[in-house]
């Protein structure tokens, strides 16, 4: 768990700019004075448990950061971490969703994209990496990004790279997640290219094109940005989607993510179909 010396009213001021909100904003969506929360903000007054939860419900806290905001405040941490596995009914879920999304890949990940769970389909693709990526934790996106991972395989690996490093970004922003600032950087230290393992099958930048912009001439991303990859099966190509529990409590539910993928076109799907039943 994270934790600071920090006084909780600056660590409230903090998540106030960071949300870009005024105090009169904030203040008045949390059901307290102006003056009361800029007591809060300068230590002139300490908030209570509850005052904490509404100030956090307001400014959209992560439950991690929370408890550093009650521990803070001189309270004990008010929400529970538990691992995946002692989280009952949820963890049928996760497992539910995965198994259910067969022969698709689904995986599940946690704030800084470390593998907490995966179905067969998702598995299969990073079978054969190499053993210092797979070492547990298993870092998803390291392992899709790094030169020696998947990159090779990834066809429009800039553009994947490009709308990965942004949703990175954007949650680094959102939560402030302990870990991920670092795997930003060393993310984006990344090259923008790789050699390729498997030959092209058909072009997708221009009649008899060898290069990959992304801009597949099957229409892959006329409606999002598709993962494309080449496989020993051939090529495939991927949308996907992403689901997250509504109203946890409990620290790691609030950072579990399950990532699910959907072929974008009939031949993956067939080649999804043959890999399972092999």
């Amino acid at each position: 768990m994270a934790t600071t010396t920090e006084p909780v009213g600056v660590l409230v001021r903090r998540w106030r700019e960071r949300r870009r909100r005024s105090q009169m904003d904030v203040a008045l969506g949390a059901n307290l004075s102006t003056r009361h929360l800029s007591c809060i903000e300068t230590g002139r007054a300490v908030p209570s448990r509850s005052m904490i939860e509404r100030l956090c419900d307001e400014l959209e806290v992560p439950l991690r950061e929370r408890n550093v905001l009650h521990l803070a405040a001189g309270f004990a941490p008010f929400h529970p971490e538990r691992p995946l596995t002692d989280l009952g009914a949820a963890r049928d879920a996760v497992e539910a969703v995965l198994t259910g999304h067969e022969p698709s890949p689904a995986l599940a990940v946690n704030v800084r994209w470390e593998l907490l769970t995966a179905n067969r389909s998702a598995t299969a693709f990073f079978a054969g990496l190499p053993e210092a990526l797979l070492a547990p934790p298993v870092n998803v996106l390291r392992a899709t990004l790094h030169p020696d991972g998947l990159a090779g395989r990834i066809r429009n690996l800039e553009r994947w790279r490009a709308q990965v490093l942004r949703r990175v970004r954007r949650q680094l922003a959102r939560t402030a997640a302990e870990g991920l600032a670092d795997l930003l950087e060393e993310l984006e230290s990344y090259p923008e290219s790789c050699p390729r393992p498997y030959p092209v099958s058909y072009p997708v930048s221009g009649e008899g094109a060898d290069t990959v912009d992304g801009a597949g001439e099957k229409g892959h991303d006329d409606i999002a940005v598709p993962l494309l990859l080449s496989s020993e099966h051939g090529d495939l190509a991927f949308l996907y989607t992403t689901t997250v529990f509504g109203s946890p409590r409990d620290v790691t539910l609030d950072e579990i993510a399950v990532e699910t993928f959907f072929p974008a076109d009939a031949a993956t799907a067939e080649v999804l179909k043959g890999m399972t039943s092999s």
